[in-house]
This record gives structure tokens, C-alpha cells and sequence, in this order.
């Protein structure tokens, strides 16, 4: 009896899932591809900050090594 409540229960779940998935409004090539470009220039953007950080670190890190002789 338990396993016939179970599979009624993921049956409305995979009902409801269905419904909502047909309410949803899918994006059309023009939007995707915005979207995709706006994404792929934020990557590029954030990866130039990072090694900005990476550089300048290293470099201010090395120096400091450096006036201890460490370097």
C-alpha cells in the first residue's frame, strides 16, 4: 500500500514539474545570444581583474621578500 502512495506521489510531482515547465518562456536566438555575449565578456572581464591581482600580488610580495633577502 505504501508503494502505491509513493508512486501517486512522484506522478504528481512529474505532473506538476510538466505545468510548470509550459508556463515558462523560453529565450529566442537573439536573446541567447545576447545573453551568451554578456556572460562570455563578464568572464573575460572578472579573469582580468584575478590576474590584475595575481600580478600585483606576486609582484609586491616578491619585493618584500626581496628587502629581507628572501628573494
Amino acid at each position: 500500500m505504501e508503494k502505491v502512495g509513493k508512486l501517486a506521489a512522484i506522478k504528481n510531482f512529474v505532473e506538476e514539474c510538466w505545468d510548470e515547465l509550459s508556463k515558462v518562456t523560453w529565450p529566442d536566438s537573439e536573446q541567447l545570444q545576447s545573453a551568451t555575449m554578456v556572460v562570455i565578456l563578464f568572464v573575460i572581464l572578472i579573469s582580468g581583474i584575478i590576474w590584475l591581482m595575481d600580478v600585483s600580488s606576486r609582484t609586491i610580495i616578491g619585493f618584500i621578500m626581496g628587502l629581507f633577502g628572501a628573494g
